[in-house]
């Protein structure tokens, strides 16, 4: 395809200067580093908060899309939910959203690893997916979440400055949040969506028919274990997502689509995402692919009206992913 986006980053700039403004609000702290680059801690030592996640998702969809919280969803023991919806959502959820950019410096017990996320990811173009999106944005400012729960080294921040073709190291701004913190754990689960789209994009479904998209998944409660916690987010939306996509083309096209996307068609699927991490020994990329996308979905097929559903709620695994309690 060849995209013809606004900006990323100049769309997100805006959200991230109200972030600033209201940082002593949201319970998170702006900081420079040595070099001059701007962080946002939003949960290492700071409380941060469930807003201040909510924030950080719509900064990661780079301003194109809304992130709200609702209680009263489709389980009762877990109300809160998050719901997201974008009118872009190959430019928010698969050019800005997801976790594309691998970023590392050092190694053994020194090394320091990372997925980025966000706007910037759009100016360094790393991922082999922007050559298939057919974009690359321009601007002089940018930012990048990282699930982290430490500073990134000064080196790994040069080179970031570099790959994004930045004039200065104060036009990057990194937000920090940790899967274990509040706001960590409601930015991964307004995913949603965006895993919804990167199972679309495997598939090999056109990403030029689809139109509008929106998700909903149960907010878990954040664990103390980084593996716990991960599990957690991640169940979320293979046990509790729900995803409805409207697309063109026809209607075989679109209801191929739905029965392929629930994560219930994956190999793997069945058991809490952390014991499946365990039981691979903790080997990201030997789970399957297919796993990561929402458990319930409908296609809309907007040429003829017709939906497609697939796919179904687990009430079973999202307790004992969740930790039940009394």
């Amino acid at each position: 395809m060849s995209a013809n986006w606004p900006s990323l980053n100049r769309s997100a700039q805006l959200l991230i200067e109200r972030f600033m403004i209201d940082a002593d609000a949201l319970r998170v702290t702006v900081d420079r580093m040595e070099n001059g680059v701007q962080l946002i801690d939003a949960g290492i030592d700071t409380p941060g908060g469930l807003e201040a996640g909510r924030r950080v998702a719509e900064i990661c969809m780079a301003g194109l899309g809304s992130v709200s919280l609702t209680t009263g969803g489709a389980f009762q023991r877990w109300p809160l939910s998050v719901h997201v919806h974008t009118s872009h959502p190959v430019a928010s959820c698969l050019g800005s959203q997801y976790a594309g950019w691998s970023l590392s410096h050092g190694e053994g017990k020194s090394a320091f690893h990372a997925l980025g996320s966000g706007p910037g990811r759009s100016l360094a173009v790393k991922e082999p997916l922007f050559k298939e999106l057919g974009y690359q944005d321009k601007s002089s400012q940018t930012c990048l979440i990282l699930e982290v729960d430490k500073t990134p080294p000064l080196e790994l921040t040069e080179k970031i400055i570099k790959d994004c073709q930045l004039s200065s190291a104060t036009d990057l701004t990194l937000i920090l949040t940790p899967t274990r913190s509040l706001a960590g754990t409601l930015q991964v689960v307004a995913r949603v969506l965006e895993v919804a789209l990167h199972k679309v994009h495997e598939l090999k479904f056109p990403l030029d028919d689809l139109v509008d998209g929106a998700g909903s998944a149960p907010v878990p409660p954040p664990a103390a274990d980084f593996v716990q916690a991960m599990g957690r987010t991640n169940d979320a939306i293979l046990f509790g997502g729900r995803v409805q996509l409207y697309v063109n083309g026809s209607d075989e096209d679109a209801r191929d689509l739905a029965e392929r996307l629930p994560s219930s068609s994956s190999r793997d699927y069945g058991r809490p995402f952390a014991e499946i991490f365990k039981a691979y020994d903790y080997d990201f990329f030997q789970i399957d692919p297919m796993l990561f996308s929402p458990a319930e979905v409908v296609v809309t097929a907007l040429k003829s009206g017709n939906s497609f559903h697939a796919g179904q709620l687990d009430q079973e695994l999202l307790e004992v992913s969740f930790g039940g309690g009394k």
